[in-house]
């Protein structure tokens, strides 16, 4: 009786030693017995009761094991900062797919209570059937590392599909209309690194050959001139705005990305300059919807061709809806 206490004890300690074995790298089945002192035939059979019991011990490869970190409770500012993330995932959800819905499902179960019951009935409404194969073989391509092919229609242009042929670098969020974008490059007609929508994208398929991404592309780097996701790292304009003193604090308080304040008039205006990418004709095009957003709070004073783009349409505007109500019948 005291041997058969004896030798449970010894394998209680001994499962303990090897969960606290796993829990610092994987570990191979020889090393695990010879740390332990014990033949590799009673090792295997603890491997196997562990792999049953929950504790999360699995084989990653043959003859080697490995244990899966259990979760630690979030701080209150790491939920925050989950619940924030499933915020922005939920509101940029590009398109139903199961995966991205079974992402916001683990996200949302890290949360404490009230936010996780809150965020899994938010993510309701999103359980559609389909899914959307775009976003599957983006993924794809990207950590497998493959090309992908797809017909694009760009957003200014002809209008008409044209064929590309993409190693994906990199997809990012864009943090003024939340879409998908994939940065990579293309060998089928600019050769060049480019950013590609992945809504304006269709008939994508993934091709055999692979790619590495190269050793020096930084996607902070790439995007650094970008108001959104648009332009070239190598081409940029320096964009200078003042503001009202009406639109002064919400500039002084919300932290806009890349946007310095260089002056602070008396009269309580604000001047603020940043750089931002340009497209091919050298314009500015992603800052002048968010410019145009502030209304007469703003005025352009650098460069010359977007100021007299923003002269251009307040003149259009007033063009066509200056007409009295009442000279038009309204």
């Amino acid at each position: 009786m005291a041997n058969s206490a004896g030798r449970a004890l010894g394998r209680a300690n001994r499962l303990r030693q090897i969960v606290e074995l796993l829990q610092l790298r994987p570990q191979r089945v020889g090393e695990l017995a010879q740390r332990l002192g014990c033949s590799v035939r009673t090792l295997q059979r603890d491997l196997r009761l562990l792999e049953e019991s929950g504790e999360g011990v699995r084989r990653v490869r043959r003859g080697i094991y490995a244990i899966d970190p259990k979760p630690r409770p979030l701080n209150p500012v790491e939920a925050l900062a989950v619940h924030a993330a499933t915020r922005l995932l939920y509101h940029q959800t590009p398109a139903p797919h199961r995966h991205y819905i079974h992402a916001l499902d683990k996200l949302a179960a890290m949360l404490p209570e009230p936010a996780r019951s809150l965020a899994i009935e938010s993510i309701r409404p999103l359980r559609k059937t389909g899914d959307d194969r775009t976003l599957e073989l983006i993924a794809r391509a990207w950590f497998e590392q493959r090309y992908i092919a797809f017909e694009y229609r760009a957003a200014h242009g002809s209008g008409r599909y044209r064929p590309k042929e993409v190693a994906v670098f990199f997809v990012e969020v864009n943090r003024n209309n939340l879409s998908l974008y994939a940065i990579g490059y293309e060998r089928s007609y600019h050769k060049a690194v480019r950013t590609w929508k992945l809504a304006r994208m269709r008939n994508v398929h993934l091709l055999a050959d692979g790619y590495e991404i190269p050793h020096d592309f930084s996607p902070n780097a790439y995007l650094q001139s970008a108001w959104g996701l648009m332009g070239r790292r190598e081409r940029s304009a320096l964009v200078k705005l003042r503001f009202t003193p009406e639109a002064a604090p919400r500039v002084l308080e919300d932290d806009i990305v890349g946007l310095e304040i260089i002056e602070q008039p008396a009269d309580g205006s604000v001047v603020a300059r940043v750089e931002v990418g340009v497209d091919d004709q050298g314009f500015p095009i992603e800052i002048f919807p968010w410019i145009q957003s502030w209304g007469p709070r703003v005025e352009v004073l650098e460069p010359k061709p977007l100021r007299e783009r923003w002269l251009s349409e307040i003149r259009e505007m007033h063009r066509r809806f200056a007409t009295p109500l009442d000279a038009s019948g309204g």
